[in-house]
């Protein structure tokens, strides 16, 4: 079972609730963030939830993942999906088990949003189901095999 878990949100995640709410829903990141926790509490697992609007700020956070102990990620790369190499790479050189969420259907929005950087590294894509795809995400996580 995966006991430290990095939670990544990628530029504009910021503004959830206030941004395209049709699109991305009304919770704040905060609100997320504090689901999350609670629900690794009750595992007594250890999250620890990051959000930039900077590429190379994600890529540090990624890069020190290891380092710091965490054994699973669970990223939304938001717009990052389909133009960051150096967080695809940096995934890559740590090799740590990792899901990406995307709160939209990214497969029923415009065709630039159909390509990620990351889902054939992924250990799963979960797409379209809102805030519940972090969930979904986290319960995986949880009960992921630790290497």
């Amino acid at each position: 079972m995966a006991h430290t878990l990095l939670v990544l949100h990628g530029p504009n995640l910021n503004l959830l609730g206030q941004r395209e709410p049709d699109i991305y829903g009304r919770q704040t990141l905060a609100d997320i963030d504090a689901e999350l926790a609670a629900m690794a509490a009750l595992h007594d697992a250890q999250l620890v939830s990051f959000q930039s609007n900077h590429e190379g700020v994600l890529v540090d956070r990624v890069q020190s993942a290891l380092a710091d102990g965490f054994e699973f990620i669970i990223i939304n790369p938001a717009a990052l999906t389909h133009t960051s190499v150096a967080l695809r790479d940096a995934l890559a050189a740590i090799a740590l088990p990792f899901i990406e969420v995307h709160l939209s259907n990214v497969h029923r929005r415009e065709a630039f949003r159909r390509h990620s950087y990351f889902s054939d590294l992924a250990v799963g894509v979960v797409c379209g189901l809102g805030s519940a795809g972090y969930r979904a995400a986290l319960e995986f996580a949880l009960h992921y095999p630790r290497q």
